[in-house]
């Protein structure tokens, strides 16, 4: 859905799910093959049973790509992301867990470079199917404010 939202129209505390996406093989398989991450955390189903979690684990960055994919429900012409602070990979994720995305509103701030945009940021939480977060980082957008969009029209 395509829908104009403005620095101003953005609540602090606001908040939204995404549905659920099970992470498979063929995932972490074409990952590794886009990234060149062909560590054996991941590839090596053998080697890995001798580690600490028994089972290959998905890359870090195919769940970071996962959740923010998730978290995408909306286009905002009016937006655009600034860049992403404090990712931490909390939990493992595991071929056949299922993900989804939790984005709760934390701050919004001025931007003292570009007076005509404020910046918002979100929390974007990656959860597995037992409610556990297993990525947590926050999404930085760059939300042009109403008052100068009104003299572009």
């Amino acid at each position: 859905m395509i829908q104009s939202k403005y620095f101003e129209d953005y609540q602090v505390g606001s908040a939204r799910e995404s549905l659920g996406r099970t992470i498979t093989e063929t995932d972490i398989v074409l990952h590794a093959g886009q990234s060149g991450d062909f560590y054996p955390h991941h590839m090596d189903a053998e080697w890995s049973k001798t580690q600490e979690f028994k089972q290959r684990v998905a890359h870090g960055t195919l769940v970071f790509t996962v959740a923010v994919g998730l978290s995408a429900s909306e286009v905002n012409p009016e937006a655009f992301t600034y860049g992403y602070d404090r990712l931490r990979f909390i939990r493992p994720v595991f071929i056949g867990d299922t993900l989804r995305a939790r984005v709760t509103l934390k701050e919004k701030r001025e931007y003292p470079k570009r007076p005509d945009c404020g910046i918002v940021v979100e929390l974007v939480e990656a959860l597995n199917q037992r409610q556990e977060t297993v990525l947590a980082c926050e999404h930085l957008l760059m939300v042009r404010k109403r008052s100068s969009h009104a003299g572009q029209k």
